[in-house]
């Protein structure tokens, strides 16, 4: 257990995709710029008040439960769990039950998410699509984003939540507690598609919806750099046989491309990498699109 908890957080999540970043005595990252590491090992975000260990973050963050959380260190550090050692002492501490999962409560009306995803060059149909299937809404409490991640059996079990106010061009972002991040975010399935479309997140999907019009296939959005929300798709839906990658356009997003290109080509899929023509995600290469359109006027 000591193992899991003392893991040294800035190569934890440099693992996982983020771009971690020293700032003085501490360190942060660029996806989510509240976040404090301190010596390492322990880790707060301001914006929610919440904070803990190496296990509580992949508990928060990546909807893993204490048992899982533990085992995932673990293989990060090589070493096998079921170790007569470690047993002895898991078995003194009762794990911790996971989250119950449970969508924020929603606000009666979604003008602030409008108004967010507008200013992000996020075309209204596109919006209203969304909004009309469900797949997002505004939360009643901090007025986020909510985008709904639906399982195989049609019930919600994911929530990416992503802040409507940006300072300095970083907003909040996070899960909803309990999320199933093997779910991810998802447009409905089309049957008549054996192709899929994977993003990082949500607003990227929207950007690309927004630059090809009448883009009629299957997506998600794992919400991270973990496949985990792919592979489950795939097995969902076995007809699919195209994996279209549209990672972001930068080191973490690339490397992660490469790494799920070669897994699922070995797989027998047909795999192709897609990348944004210039800007470092779809989003910001949407916007740039979109004011040089009207610098062109």
């Amino acid at each position: 257990m000591e193992i899991a908890r003392g893991t040294d957080l800035p190569d934890l999540l440099t693992s996982l995709g983020y771009t971690v970043t020293r700032v003085g005595h501490y360190h942060s990252t660029k996806e989510m710029d509240s976040l404090r590491i301190k010596n390492r090992r322990t880790w707060y975000r301001y914006s929610e008040q919440t904070g803990g260990d190496a296990i509580t973050f992949l508990q928060h963050f990546c909807g893993r439960s204490f048992p899982q959380a533990v085992e995932d260190l673990l293989a990060f550090h090589g070493h096998a769990r079921d170790a007569p050692a470690e047993r002895s002492r898991q078995t003194e501490q009762a794990p911790e039950p996971p989250k119950p999962f449970a969508l924020p409560p929603r606000h009666t009306d979604a003008r602030r998410v409008c108004a967010y995803l507008k200013k992000r060059g996020i075309a209204p149909r596109v919006i209203r699509s969304f909004l009309d299937a469900g797949l997002l809404y505004e939360d009643a409490g901090h007025h986020n984003c909510v985008f709904v991640g639906y399982g195989g059996d049609g019930k919600a079990a994911f929530a990416s939540l992503r802040g409507t106010y940006d300072r300095d061009g970083s907003g909040f972002k996070g899960d909803a507690a309990g999320s199933d991040k093997s779910v991810g975010f998802r447009l409905p399935y089309v049957p008549d598609s054996r192709t899929v479309y994977v993003f990082e997140a949500p607003i990227d999907l929207m950007s690309y919806c927004t630059l090809h019009r009448g883009f009629h296939s299957n997506a998600l959005a794992l919400c991270c750099l973990d496949d985990r929300a792919l592979s489950v798709f795939l097995r969902e839906h076995p007809a699919v046989r195209k994996v279209v990658l549209c990672l972001d356009h930068d080191r973490p997003g690339q490397e992660a491309a490469e790494r799920m290109g070669r897994k699922y080509a070995a797989e027998g899929y047909a795999v192709q990498t897609l990348s944004p023509p210039s800007r470092k995600d779809w989003n910001a290469y949407l916007t740039f699109v979109q004011q040089f359109r009207e610098r062109g006027r």
